[in-house]
């Protein structure tokens, strides 16, 4: 099983998204068994780390995004990857539009899934620190009801 978490330019949501779920996977016993990745929909960020905000506030909930590096999503994703869970309506748009028309891929909304109390992860790139709490809060909500799922396919 594949899964790919995207946003806009992958330094903030999807790497933490990616982040939490690896936690969550390795606490489980699940590492191996399950592959995950982000991507973002734009160019800008390509091979640099996540936000240096994003990075602080994942580390202070025990998450370790150093190793993560940006990357532009490309449509050989929609083949390598089983579900692609977009932040938020405007990638997920974006998405659709590269979607070559063989993929099987699932592509969905990843707050809208799991029909938590937003549809969309805000995107915290030009709030405050108390943005970047929220969006892990949200995550790791959306996570814990991915793990669900994921346990249940496997």
């Amino acid at each position: 099983m594949r899964v790919l978490f995207v946003c806009l330019g992958n330094i903030c949501r999807s790497p933490t998204a990616e982040g939490v779920l690896r936690h969550k996977l390795r606490a489980a016993g699940l590492e191996g068994r399950i592959e995950v990745g982000s991507a973002g929909t734009g160019d800008w960020h390509v091979g640099k780390a996540a936000d240096i905000r994003t990075r602080q506030a994942a580390q202070q909930r025990g998450y370790d995004l150093s190793a993560l590096r940006g990357r532009q999503v490309k449509a050989a994703d929609f083949h390598a990857f089983d579900l692609i869970l977009a932040m938020d309506n405007s990638n997920l748009h974006d998405l659709q539009q590269l979607r070559p028309s063989n993929a099987s891929t699932e592509l969905d909304l990843f707050l809208r899934r799991y029909q938590l109390e937003l549809d969309e992860v805000p995107d915290p790139y030009y709030g405050g620190e108390a943005g970047f709490e929220q969006v892990l809060d949200l995550l790791e909500q959306a996570c814990d009801a991915l793990m669900i799922e994921l346990k249940g396919r496997l």
